[in-house]
């Protein structure tokens, strides 16, 4: 009798706190109650344990009810059966700190990520396994999959964490983008996503799981969409809720690119849009891109940063306009959720791609204006009243009389980010420097590798990822009246190294790397070789590996030949083949062996005569953590090419010789029209990356922090300093009868620069006083209510501010100030 008091009082306690979530065609349900779920991706080895909570707490007050991330194969399983969860990789962590914020979690477990991660987020391993051929019905890989997929499954199952269990975890994935790229593998891709499916469901999570991009995902996935617009999307089956779980706030960036930027009007249009059509769960990839620290970037050519941005920058500052305007439409979207998600659904076509949506209940009615069109404005007609609706965007009246919220009309401000020298340093600019070359003379000189084969192989069967480096080694003897010797010589090498090093008997011949995404090309060098032995040493460098397509895995990477000696004399000339000559092999460097970079190292470093310019160089300082808790950043600007740490914690590659092109960017970003990633690039003619983030919990608040760079085609470290990030002013345009509110982001707004209300024109930055102003001092008002103070609100209005006379045009306050 006890034991059954026991097993009820149990099965009560677990009812209690158990989350039960399913779906019908309107929306995920929640305990019985259908939901509006606007959701983010964050992912963990992107930040650190120390910067989790904040992200998070910020992407709820961002107006967010979840969190959503990846599940990094190649992390946590970097070795076959050896895994890894400390640190940023503390899966189990993440999403205790997402429970402890209060919001939902989904789990896209995977296996393959894309993500822009190294090679796709499986590991290379797998690739080198016996007769291995991913994402299809290979058995070795549905094996290897399943274990690391059930392994998840059962971690997170073990500390109740899925919604079942009384949980955060409301969504689980399998798969990822299969359905864009399935067509090469023919029925096994089919039979592939019908066992993916299978295999899921067999593992019993007690939530639904999702597939993205897969129109023919078999019941019971929910089929879901990725794009920078999902409005059209139609899922596949009628009990499917229209669900969108990679909404692209932004885009990647990648060596020698310019900086992409999706304006915050197309992001919310593009949201808006989406729940006007009938959706409801919408996931914005990224929200926190943060960044690809160690050897984590994909690609090839991923830079380190990955902002993206995202509503929530690198560093994890508040991206405004972009994360205040969408908290705005967040908010009214959860107004109306039981409207959106029980309402009976009409729709008027105005022509000329604006048209109007009424979500009505017994209770009451929710409209959506919407206007497509991307150069003309809209007048709608709507129960006696004109709205008037810009082009591409979307008005929203949560009771179909008052506009509550327009995607082009911004009212949140724009912060201007700026960067502050580091005030712990006397002097903060002059960072004093030790070096020690790389010891390469086995290689250059003796051609000595760890193995030996008489082929050329890929890079990645030889280093299984473990290193970006890899030495090709052959030794060529010619004798004194060899053919060659004394004819006009070169060496040709066909590769696809990423970039590519080539040294004969000791000597730099020259360097090349992969342009325009052309990831395969041909060095050739003039060399003058001599009788006797000579030394050819090839060094291959990835720069992370290829992460997406049919088949990525087989994409090669280093040096695969054909290799050749070619030697001409007139018209004759006459061609060695080297490629099945016995190459020697060697993965790494000697630095990176012998662990340069930890601060506990105790190689001899030299303070004499620091060499600047110098390839295959290792140099050290020491600096002080900047003062306060702001972000922290290392400008290498000056660097060529080559890897950064921070007391012995990798902050990933640089490449800030890397310089885009002059061409393609524009001044004037017109956020109407369909976004793509050429559209509203920045930065051209500059380097691709000249910023590195360095996480606050990576440095010693007191005493010496340790800076250690391998530096591999040379540049001047006298260049290189530390610097904080922070809100350096900011402004807003908004008109007449809204809301503003001004924030320097726990910092107290020191002046106002400039304050006008009437018809101010201009950009943020740049404001100029039009012909019509309020006779009132508008500087001497917002001075007075905002300077001092970290915060203020202020209501835009002619009570406040005065009464222009602007001749029946629309009025607004332009403002900037200074944090």
């Amino acid at each position: 009798m006890v034991y059954l008091r026991f097993l009820l009082c149990f099965l009560f306690v677990s009812n209690v706190y158990a989350t039960i979530v399913s779906h019908d065609g309107r929306a995920i349900t929640i305990d019985g109650h259908r939901r509006v779920l606007l959701s983010g991706s964050i992912h963990y080895p992107r930040s650190t344990p120390e910067m989790w909570p904040d992200l998070i707490k910020k992407s709820k007050e961002g107006g967010l009810d979840a969190i959503e991330t990846y599940v990094f194969w190649n992390a946590h399983e970097p070795t076959r059966r050896q895994y890894d969860f400390s640190g940023k990789l503390d899966l189990i962590r993440f999403l205790k700190t997402i429970q402890d914020e209060g919001l939902y979690g989904v789990l896209r477990i995977g296996p393959y990520a894309c993500a822009e991660w190294n090679y796709g987020g499986f590991p290379v391993w797998l690739h080198n396994m016996p007769g291995m051929v991913f994402r299809t019905t290979n058995k070795a890989f549905m094996d290897e999959m399943q274990n690391f997929t059930t392994m998840i499954v059962d971690m997170v199952k073990k500390e109740n964490l899925f919604a079942s269990q009384g949980g955060p975890i409301i969504l689980a994935q399998i798969e990822n983008e299969y359905g864009n790229v399935m067509g090469p593998y023919g029925e096994s891709g089919k039979a592939y996503i019908k066992w993916c499916a299978n295999m899921a469901q067999s593992l019993d999570v007690g939530v639904p799981w999702i597939m993205c991009q897969q129109n023919d995902a078999p019941q019971p996935m929910l089929n879901t969409c990725n794009g920078f617009y999902c409005d059209n999307f139609v899922p596949n089956n009628p009990n499917t809720p229209k669900m969108w779980t990679e909404n692209w706030t932004g885009w990647f960036k990648q060596w020698g690119g310019k900086n992409p930027h999706r304006t915050t009007e197309d992001v919310a249009f593009s949201v808006a849009r989406f729940f006007q059509r009938g959706g409801t769960f919408n996931n914005y990839y990224m929200y926190h891109g943060g960044t690809n620290f160690d050897r984590t970037a994909g690609g090839p050519y991923i830079t380190t940063s990955y902002d993206y941005d995202a509503p929530l920058d690198e560093y994890g500052n508040l991206n405004q306009p972009k994360y205040g305007h969408l908290k705005q439409l967040h908010d009214v979207l959860h107004s109306m959720e039981r409207t959106l998600t029980y309402g009976n659904i009409s729709t008027i076509d105005f022509g000329n791609s604006a048209s109007a949506t009424i979500y009505k209940t017994e209770e009451g009615s929710s409209c959506f204006f919407g206007n497509g069109n991307e150069k003309s404005d809209a007048t709608i007609s709507f129960q006696g009243e004109s709205y008037f609706v810009p082009a591409w965007s979307v008005t929203i009246l949560p009771d179909c009389k008052n506009e509550a919220y327009n995607t082009a009309k911004i009212t949140t401000q724009t912060s201007m980010m700026v960067k502050k020298p580091n005030e712990a340093e006397d002097t903060p600019s002059t960072l004093k420097w030790s070096w020690r070359p790389e010891n390469m003379d086995n290689f250059l000189l003796k051609g000595k590798g760890e193995s030996t084969q008489t082929q050329l192989f890929d890079q990645k069967v030889v280093t299984n990822d473990q290193s970006d480096y890899l030495w090709y080694m052959t030794t060529v003897k010619f004798k004194k009246r060899d053919l060659f010797l004394g004819k006009n010589m070169s060496l040709r090498v066909n590769s696809t190294a990423h970039v590519l090093h080539a040294f004969v008997n000791g000597k730099h011949i020259g360097s090349q790397h992969a342009e325009n995404d052309k990831f395969n090309y041909v060095f050739e060098k003039d060399v003058k070789f001599k009788s006797g032995r000579n030394v050819i040493a090839l060094l291959s460098i990835t720069v992370g590996l290829a992460n997406y397509g049919a088949f990525f895995e087989s994409k090669p990477a280093g040096i695969t030949g054909p290799i050749f000696i070619t030697g001409r004399n007139g018209d004759e000339t006459i061609v060695k083949d080297l490629s099945a000559h016995k190459w020697s092999y060697k993965t790494g460097l000697i630095g990176f062996e012998s662990q340069l970079f930890r601060t506990e190292s105790m190689s001899k470093w030299s303070v004499e005569s620091v060499p600047f310019n110098r390839t295959m160089t290792w140099y050290k300082t020491t600096f002080k953590s900047p003062l306060g808790n702001d972000p922290v950043v290392v400008d290498l600007m000056g660097l060529g090419k080559g890897t950064a740490w921070v007391n012995g914690n990798n902050i990933g590659r640089y490449w800030p010789a890397f310089i885009s092109s002059k061409n393609g960017c524009d001044a004037n970003c017109n956020y109407r029209g369909a976004y793509h990633a050429e559209k509203c690039l920045t930065n051209c003619g500059e380097p691709t990356q000249r910023w590195y983030h360095v996480p606050r919990s990576f440095l010693n608040a007191e005493g010496d922090n340790t800076l250690v760079l391998f530096e591999e085609i040379g540049g001047n470290p006298s260049l290189v300093s530390f610097q904080t990030t922070r809100v350096g002013s900011l402004c807003a345009n908004v008109y007449e009868k809204s809301i503003i509110e001004l924030s320097c982001d726990r910092k107290p707004i020191s002046a106002i620069k400039f304050a006008s209300f009437g018809n101010p024109d201009g950009n943020c930055g740049s404001f100029v006083k039009g012909t019509c102003e309020s006779s009132n001092n508008t500087v001497d008002i917002l001075t007075q209510e905002c300077v001092g103070k970290e915060k203020c609100s202020i209501d835009v209005s002619t009570k406040r501010f005065g009464t222009p006379d602007c001749s029946g045009a629309v009025r607004s306050l332009a403002v900037e100030a200074i944090c």
